[in-house]
């Protein structure tokens, strides 16, 4: 909620979510500057709470020390997690590499220019860890959850995540695999988390995956500003949408969404803990 999208009609957004009986919303962090503004308009506001954090994709090329300021912040009442963390490596430093050298590197994957890009990729792989783990490993001290952010990354994150069995417990945000994968993160007591995607023609397949999970062991949100669910996708996307991830869920299990929200909401209030001493 802190991003420019929203600066214009932050009001009119608020007063949406409302109307769409959206009566609580958790502002994601995205770097230290992001959180903080999370924080402050948590402060501001009494329907948002905070989750602070530096995602793989801001993590800072300098290799600071954000935990000092992250912890400052995860002191505030109001801060529900630590996140948006963990691993993203989806786009990675040698992909342009390979693809300004690639009629030299379709030589082979032994030949220097590949190996220099391979070594950019570890290295930034290698940050990305550093960050996730120190973030974890404050969420442990601070005893909150973890909102984990895992993009073509799945089998590091997971392994990190071992570390951590029965110290804390996360939420995989836009979960999109399959039904294994979820089972098996919810067997170690993570949860996952539905954007509008189950709303979408090719995401079908994340339905399923949500229509076959049961009470407790997911939670829908938007991921706003991005992933607007139909009819408004390509829109900019705000918390009054969960509605429609939930409507859309909710008609996949055949149930009345009153009862997908009193399940969800009451599996956000006991891993967020808004009310908490």
């Amino acid at each position: 909620m802190d991003y420019e999208d929203f600066a214009g009609d932050f009001d009119a957004i608020l007063e949406n979510a409302r109307s769409a009986g959206v009566d609580r919303i958790v502002s994601i962090g995205t770097s230290v500057e992001s959180s903080r503004k999370a924080v402050e308009l948590a402060e501001a506001h009494s329907m948002i709470y905070a989750v602070v954090g530096v995602h793989p994709n801001s993590v800072p090329e300098d290799d600071r020390d954000v935990i000092p300021e992250l912890r400052e912040l995860a002191q505030h009442p109001k801060v529900v997690a630590i996140g948006e963390t963990g691993l993203d490596y989806h786009y990675l430093p040698g992909d342009k590499a390979r693809q300004d050298l690639s009629p030299i590197s379709a030589l082979g994957a032994g030949t220097p220019f590949e190996v220099s890009a391979e070594i950019l990729d570890d290295a930034h792989k290698a940050r990305q860890a550093r960050y996730f783990v120190d973030q974890l490993e404050l969420a442990c001290e601070l005893n909150l959850n973890v909102v984990v952010h895992q993009r073509d990354s799945w089998q590091d994150t997971l392994e990190l995540l071992e570390l951590y069995h029965a110290r804390l417990r996360t939420v995989f945000h836009c979960y999109g695999g399959p039904i294994e994968d979820a089972r098996r993160l919810i067997g170690h007591g993570h949860l996952v988390s539905f954007t509008g995607i189950v709303t979408f023609k090719n995401g079908a397949a994340v339905l399923d995956v949500a229509k076959e999970l049961g009470e407790g062991e997911f939670m829908v949100e938007t991921d706003c500003p991005y992933l607007a669910p139909a009819p408004h996708r390509g829109k900019r996307c705000e918390p009054a949408h969960t509605r429609l991830v939930a409507d859309q869920i909710a008609a996949a299990k055949g149930i009345p969404v009153e009862e997908l929200a009193r399940q969800t909401t009451a599996t956000a209030e006991k891993f967020f803990r808004f009310s908490r001493p």
